[in-house]
Formats: structure tokens, C-alpha cells, sequence
């Protein structure tokens, strides 16, 4: 596996911190922090328009969160400038081997992170969060593992809780302008979860939530604004999520799944695919496979906790990790290391 210099990765880590930053920025208003008793403290950016005021939701009460405030109030840049000197950052690494987005996907993310996606608790998961550890890891992955059409988008339904915000403008007209197309689906109330680009391109942008009840099937992210199919083990993946900088134009902000819960879950995952799935259960488990053996050695402790927080949750659970375990003499070895 070719690790990337260390110039490569000190640049993408300056690219992520100038988009967190200007991310606070962009949120039109002043940021103030609203306490909400039991359910917890989280930063809001309030801006008055004639006679309405507006609260704009920024984040979570953490000390990340409280940094990344206090640079942005004590930025004053030109946005040409900053998209300038970030779009220098992408090209450098664009030539240093880091994956980029494709066209498609790259409009596709960039309109969603722009209408709040993101900022309002949505996590990109699957093979284009996989991508994104490549920069985050400072490795060069194999290509035949990061080949996708997919956007796979998941937040948690109990988001509407403490979230009094939405995105803007409303993601059915954003997919609209970028002709995605809701996609038929067997739901019989219409409500779709899927979204398909027109013209042949193969891109599919599709929203998920975990599956918490039995009885849920498709639930409705209200800040989203859209339905997600509920499915099992997401929770555990997306709790925690790590900011990212997808490259496309001057790079455009996201959150991904923290590294060490998509390599365990990719394990879970495997082992419970269908048999008529097999080509994805193995693609599942080389995901895996690249990913332990990276946190093996650069973040051991990582990987050790969220194995273990995993096979904590039940036999379901820790029977999955098993199969896939079983079905790999590397996952077993580093497992088997980790966890002492």
C-alpha cells in the first residue's frame, strides 16, 4: 500500500480546516449558544430580516465546534480568495494521486453541502466515504475498490429533535435543477427515498436512517426534508462523524463515518449480505481489509474501541463480526492483535 508524503497529507489538512472555518462563516447571522436542558447544548447563528428573525443551525456545543466560531469571527477574507488559494490546495493534491470526485457527483455534493445537508446532520456513507479516508489516512487505495455511481446520504430520524432548521432551498427543487428524478420505488404513500440523474449518467443519490423499531420501514428526515429507508447497524456507523473535503472545483465540505466504525462495519455488512450479493460482500470485506490494516498501525486504539463497542450490542452483532473474521486470515490476525 503507497503511503502519501507527508506534504500531501499537511495539505489536505489545511484544505479541511479553511472549509470548517469558512463553514461557520457562511452561515448568515451571528452564532449564539442555545441550552436545551437534557437534550444538550448546540450553536445557532441568528440573523434578523425586516420584521422575522432566523436561527440557522451550526453544530453542536464542543471545543471543536467553539474554535472553529472564533476563527470564522476573526476571518476577514474575500470569498474569490479563499476559493482561489483552496482550489490551488485541490489541485496539488489532485496531482499527488488523492481521488477525486466526478463531475456528476461532484455537482451533486456540492449542491447539497450548499443547501445545508451536511451542516444539518446528513452523513455521506458507502464507497464515496470510503474514497475520502484515502486523503484522511494519507494511503493510495486500490481504484477497483472505489468505483461507484452511488451517494448513499444517512442522518438520524431523532435529528428533528434538537435541529429547528432545514435545508435551503428544499432538496426536491436542488434535485430538480441537477435532474435527478425521484426513483420508482414499492412504497404505496409515494414517499421516495432514492433519487435517479437523467441523461444516462448512472449517478443515484439515495438517503438512509437506522433502523431503531421494528415497525419503521421509511421514515422522514425533517431537516433533510426527504424520506430515508430505515436499515440496521447505521446507527453504530454514523454516530460520531468526522468532517471531510471532497475534491471537486475548490473542495467541498462533508461528513463521513469516523474510519475505524466504517472498517467494523463493513465487516458486519459483509457477513449479512445476500447470497445474489456476493460480489458486493466481497468488495465489502477488501474495504475492510485496507482499513484495519491502516488503523492496525496508525490508530490501534481506534480500532480496538469500536470493534468492541460493536460486539458489545449483542450476539447479532458479534456473530457478523465472526463470519467475516472466518472469511478473512488478515481480519482475524489484526483482530486478534488489537484486541489483545
Amino acid at each position: 500500500m503507497y503511503s502519501f508524503p507527508l506534504s500531501i497529507h499537511t495539505t489536505y489538512q489545511d484544505l479541511l480546516q479553511a472549509h470548517a472555518i469558512r463553514a461557520i462563516s457562511d452561515v448568515p447571522g451571528k452564532p449564539f449558544l442555545r441550552d436545551m436542558g437534557k437534550k444538550g447544548k448546540y450553536w445557532y447563528a441568528r440573523q434578523r430580516i425586516g420584521d422575522k428573525t432566523t436561527q440557522k443551525y451550526v453544530g453542536p456545543d464542543t471545543p471543536e465546534v467553539r474554535e472553529r466560531i472564533e476563527a470564522a469571527e476573526a476571518a476577514n477574507e474575500e470569498t474569490h480568495a479563499f476559493e482561489r488559494r483552496c482550489a490551488s490546495m485541490v489541485a496539488q493534491l489532485r496531482a499527488g494521486g488523492v481521488p477525486a470526485l466526478d463531475r456528476d457527483t461532484g455537482k451533486v455534493l456540492n449542491a447539497m453541502a450548499r443547501s445545508g445537508v451536511f451542516r444539518l446532520g446528513g452523513t455521506l456513507i458507502g464507497t464515496h466515504a470510503f474514497r475520502l479516508y484515502s486523503a484522511e489516512l494519507g494511503v493510495r487505495f486500490d481504484n477497483t475498490l472505489a468505483v461507484t455511481g452511488d451517494v448513499d446520504i444517512a442522518a438520524f430520524e431523532n435529528l428533528k429533535l434538537v435541529i429547528e432548521d432545514e435545508v435551503d432551498p428544499a432538496l426536491p427543487e436542488t434535485f430538480k435543477d441537477l435532474s435527478l428524478e425521484p426513483a420508482p420505488g414499492l412504497d404505496r404513500r409515494n414517499r421516495p427515498t432514492k433519487w435517479v440523474m437523467g441523461g444516462g449518467s448512472g449517478t443515484e443519490v439515495e438517503f438512509l436512517v437506522p433502523l431503531m423499531r421494528e415497525d419503521s420501514g421509511i421514515l422522514k428526515l425533517d431537516p433533510l426534508g426527504v424520506y430515508a429507508q430505515a436499515l440496521p447497524f447505521l446507527n453504530f456507523l454514523i454516530a460520531e462523524p468526522i468532517p471531510a473535503v471532497a475534491l471537486y472545483r475548490s473542495g467541498v465540505l462533508v461528513q463521513i463515518p469516523r474510519p475505524e466504525r466504517y472498517a467494523v462495519h463493513k465487516l458486519i455488512v459483509a457477513a449479512r449480505r445476500h447470497s445474489l450479493s456476493a460480489l458486493k460482500a466481497k468488495k465489502d470485506l477488501a474495504q475492510a481489509e485496507v482499513l484495519f490494516e491502516v488503523l492496525s498501525e496508525d490508530r490501534p486504539a481506534e480500532l480496538a474501541n469500536s470493534l468492541s463497542v460493536a460486539m458489545e450490542k449483542g450476539p447479532a452483532w458479534r456473530a457478523a463480526i465472526g463470519v467475516s473474521r472466518k472469511n478473512s486470515v488478515q481480519i482475524e490476525k489484526i483482530v486478534t492483535d488489537v484486541l489483545g
